[in-house]
């Protein structure tokens, strides 16, 4: 069984739950699995897989996890906390498909149960890749500490969030060990909550881009960012204050960013496009809303290597506050080439007795690089202005 803990999954996934469950209860979702490196499953692929996902079925909240989660997630009301206790995966909200070397997934069901399963499927999908190809990892601790020590030398602040593309649990789990272990008070944390516990550190994450895909397939796209900030204020009360900026672009993303909202949020992410562009346009707009830009936080989060945090953290200048999450990097630097996948949200409707889904498209600060619908695509773009 890959995934043997119910809290082997992202804090994000978490924390938008719970905001689903508090203001969107009664809605109705697709997601969708995407192949974005065209890799070819091995023979069998789909039937070991849903043996893995029945598995899940099993999983559940232990006292030790809802302790920690109590103690660490202090934004979660005790209502939410109870009701994890009790969730149970259903296998049946999960079609998955094999034809030849190509996989389908689909997910459906209530917004609010669904959302749990992107992050486990994913690390399935990838641990089981390099199970059936009888991939071998390398070095994985002496990479892991030698990448610690670098951030550490650097003055990086940084987090580990390499739980959806990872070579292995096992391998995470080294590595997160030996980075906390090497980098003193620059790691700051992981995105995985059970590590997180297992190694007595900060689960991290806020939003994720599904959140602001939901606002703008039900409410319009000009008012998606507006509507996704100010609900997740209703939820969190200015906790989980990172604010993601790309869902519909960065410009179009500061554009609606409010003088309240910008002073409220503890700062915003980046998850695409020219990082060292995305710097100087934050610190433009805190310094133009009059607000001190060192008060604030820049997350970078877009496929970072030592390189990249290098060139960005000598670009910033120490201007703005800025830390850094890191991925693949970490969790599958191991001689093995990581599988480029994910699964996004499709298709919603605000109550599963609509009719009619709702198409849901992410765009990118990437051209070329936006998913979904291409009819809503090209919707979406014209009506904020970007074509």
């Amino acid at each position: 069984m890959i995934i043997k803990h119910f809290t082997d999954n992202d804090l994000y996934k978490f924390s938008v739950m719970h905001a689903i469950q508090k203001l969107y209860p009664w809605s109705y979702v697709k997601y969708a699995f995407t192949n974005r490196g065209k890799t070819e499953f091995p023979e069998g692929f789909a039937e070991r897989m849903k043996e893995e996902v029945a598995a899940m079925a099993n999983l559940k909240l232990t006292q030790e996890e809802k302790r920690y989660i109590e103690k660490r997630c202090y934004f979660f009301d005790p209502v939410f906390i109870d009701f994890l206790e009790g969730y149970r995966y259903d296998p049946e909200e999960v079609r998955i498909i094999q034809n030849g070397g190509e996989l389908s997934v689909v997910i459906e069901g209530y917004w609010y149960r669904t959302v749990l399963w992107e992050v486990p499927l994913l690390a399935i999908i990838s641990e089981l890749y390099f199970k059936m190809t009888n991939a071998v990892p390398h070095n994985v601790v002496e990479k892991a500490i030698e990448k610690a020590k670098a951030l550490k030398e650097m003055e990086a602040d940084y987090s580990e969030f390499g739980t959806r593309r990872r070579f292995s649990f096992d391998v995470q789990d080294q590595v997160v060990a030996a980075l906390q272990a090497n980098s003193g008070e620059y790691f700051k944390g992981t995105s995985n909550v059970y590590l997180a516990m297992k190694y007595n550190t900060t689960p991290i994450g806020t939003m994720p881009h599904e959140w602001f895909m939901y606002h703008g397939a039900v409410f319009g796209y000009r008012s998606a960012n507006i509507k996704g900030l100010e609900a997740w204020v209703d939820v969190y009360d200015g906790s989980l204050g990172i604010a993601l900026t790309d869902t519909y672009t960065t410009d179009a993303f500061f554009d609606s960013f409010s003088q309240k909202q910008a002073k409220l949020f503890d700062g915003v992410r980046h998850d695409s496009g020219d990082p060292l562009v995305f710097a100087d346009k934050a610190i433009k707009f805190y310094e133009q809303s009059r607000i001190d830009p060192t008060s604030k936080t820049l997350v970078f989060s877009d496929s970072l290597n030592l390189e990249s945090v290098k060139q960005i953290k000598d670009h910033v200048a120490a201007r703005i506050h800025d830390t850094y999450g890191i991925g693949t990097f970490f969790s599958n630097d191991v001689g093995a080439k990581p599988l480029n996948i994910v699964i996004k949200l499709t298709d919603v409707k605000p109550h599963k007795n609509n009719k009619v889904y709702l198409k849901a498209v992410k765009l990118s600060d990437v051209e070329g690089k936006h998913t979904g619908d291409d009819k809503e695509i090209d919707l979406s773009l014209r009506t904020l202005g970007l074509m």
